[in-house]
């Protein structure tokens, strides 16, 4: 048990009037919430390196555009510092960008897993910690986080992908339970395959037949829901929990059951 008097939850965040900035905007996930939070009254703050898309989804959004590379060492400071000096807050920060790694560990490289790392959890670790003490000073704020249900279960040949959204992972709940209390909070979406360009990015395309992917509208609506109203964690689909509390529970069934279907 943890010492210490219990910490109340921190209450949710009316979405209308807030400043959010959503980083990897440029497609996918973080294209379908940018716009969805603009939807939701928000002035929307949006990232990515592709300046001609970044524009394109400014407009959509009703936003403002903030072109950068978070693979470049020292991104998300110098993002943290161009969106305060755009907005002077920012209230709510949504991490959606990140890269995928596809193959067998034994042919990765060390530039491989750096990239990885850097995009999937140095940069929106180094954004949080830059925004957050603006967040604590005003006594509200919310970071959500794009995890994945491998960071949750793991999966062969995706094993820095997956070391990276379990990174994230804990990050999030560690963080979420820090904060306790002082007005700012953070989520963790973990949805399981998306819809998106990522896939091919990744190196190899979404193969299986059964889940079907998502589209990505789906985790925008649900990255305003965790927002809207302080969850800790939402799967997409929300079966995928059950994925979850069976690896948890009964690790060996678990194991038999993913080495047959993968």
């Amino acid at each position: 048990m943890r010492g210490g008097p219990e910490k109340r939850e921190n209450p949710a965040v009316e979405l209308s009037g807030t400043v959010c900035l959503v980083t990897g905007a440029t497609s996918g996930i973080g294209r379908a919430t940018a716009v969805a939070l603009g939807e939701a009254g928000a002035d929307v703050l949006v990232s990515g390196r592709d300046e001609a898309a970044l524009a394109a989804v400014a407009a959509e959004a009703n936003g403002r555009a903030l072109p950068c590379d978070l693979a470049e060492p020292g991104a998300g400071g110098r993002l943290a510092a161009d969106a305060l000096a755009a907005c002077g807050r920012v209230d709510v920060l949504v991490n959606c960008a990140g890269v995928g790694q596809f193959g067998p560990a034994a042919a990765l490289t060390p530039d491989d897993v750096e990239r990885v790392l850097r995009i999937n959890v140095s940069a929106p670790i180094d954004l949080t910690s830059a925004l957050l003490p603006g967040m604590l000073a005003r006594q509200q704020g919310h970071v959500v986080n794009l995890g994945s249900i491998l960071g949750r279960v793991g999966h062969r040949r995706e094993a820095v992908y997956a070391a990276s959204k379990a990174a994230i992972a804990i990050f999030s709940d560690s963080l979420r339970d820090e904060l306790r209390g002082t007005g700012v909070s953070v989520s963790l979406i973990s949805p399981g395959a998306v819809d998106t360009p990522f896939f091919a990015r990744r190196g190899a395309p979404y193969d299986r037949r059964w889940p079907a992917p998502v589209e990505p509208a789906r985790i925008a609506a649900a990255i305003v829901r965790a927002v809207g109203g302080n969850r800790a964690e939402t799967f997409v689909p929300a079966w995928l929990s059950i994925a979850v509390r069976v690896r948890r529970l009964a690790p060996g069934l678990y194991r038999v059951l993913a080495g047959r279907f993968g």
